[in-house]
């Protein structure tokens, strides 16, 4: 059988593929969709320069709000407000 536990952060499920991360549990309400839009080199890591969030109403499939931000630090402190709030 296979594991299906999930990496979280602050107590929500956060699942990367590729250049985009899917945050919040997908049996809420919401959930953010993060891309990752760029990126530069700092030594042997790839940071996130630049991420665009998107609220979404999982029943629709609709964004509700979006933002833009310079990291992907930034961009998880918003949306994991987005989904308390």
């Amino acid at each position: 059988m296979a594991d299906n536990k999930f990496f979280t952060y602050k107590g929500y499920p956060l699942v990367r593929k590729g250049k985009e991360l899917y945050y919040g549990n997908m049996g809420d309400e919401f959930v953010i969709w993060i891309q990752i839009l760029a990126a530069e080199d700092m030594g042997d890591i790839k940071t996130a320069t630049r991420v665009r969030l998107y609220k979404i109403s999982t029943e629709q499939n609709i964004p509700v709000k979006n933002t833009e931000k310079s990291s992907l630090y930034a961009a998880l402190d918003i949306a994991y407000a987005w989904l308390t709030n």
